[in-house]
């Protein structure tokens, strides 16, 4: 029986974009505004229009969470890449598939809530169904035994969700929902949107890679 080996990651850049017109200022603004988004809908309009420019923008904040979330989560699957469904959780444009891929991976399921950002993942051609979905909203197949993989940003304005965010993972391992596999902390996750966000004389930001597995056995 095949396991579905699940990754909720964040959206990242791709590697051999053509030359970029914008600036990084332009994308510090675009970012920014993102935060007077207060609803779902605004959230989910907000990238539909972001869409195309999301992958040009990514790759000049040097967004490094799908290569490094993608080799993390290879470094504890060392066999049957191939056999494994991954679920691709806020699959965004289909990034995080495609450093996969180049790992092994080959059976890809993405959802996203952004119906323009799901059109460009799946022109890519790498998965095997695409699906919108409202995470929060709807339950997700979570087999058994199976991987989850997960980011956020480690800095200062993050600092309050990622609190909230570790005391729910600690709380569903102490349930034995699942196990905690690993744990890494990554000192050059993207470049800072703002003076007040850098850390020291580092133009980047931190960011942490969290992989759990599912027991196979609830109690």
């Amino acid at each position: 029986m095949v396991e579905w080996w699940n990754i909720a990651l964040g959206r990242g850049g791709p590697d051999g974009m053509a030359a970029n017109p914008r600036t990084i200022t332009d994308v510090q603004a675009t970012i920014l505004s993102a935060h007077e988004n207060s609803t779902v809908e605004d959230k989910i309009s907000f990238y539909n229009t972001w869409s195309k420019l999301y992958e040009q923008d990514m790759k000049l904040l040097d967004y490094q969470a799908p290569l490094l979330a993608s080799t993390c989560l290879a470094d504890v699957m060392l066999e049957d890449r191939d056999q494994a469904l991954v679920l691709d959780v806020a699959c965004g444009t289909g990034l995080v598939a495609a450093q996969l891929q180049k790992l092994g991976f080959c059976n890809f399921h993405g959802l996203d809530g952004s119906e323009e950002m799901l059109h460009l993942a799946q022109s890519k051609s790498l998965y095997q169904s695409i699906q919108k979905c409202i995470l929060g909203a709807e339950s997700l197949p979570l087999s058994s035994g199976g991987f989850v993989c997960m980011t956020t940003r480690s800095n200062v304005s993050n600092q309050l969700y990622k609190t909230q965010l570790q005391a729910l993972m600690e709380e569903m391992e102490q349930k034995r929902l699942w196990v905690k596999v690993k744990v890494q902390e990554i000192e050059l996750w993207e470049k800072a949107t703002s003076e007040l966000e850098s850390k020291g004389d580092s133009i980047y930001i931190p960011g942490t890679i969290y992989i759990y597995q599912k027991s196979r056995i609830q109690t």
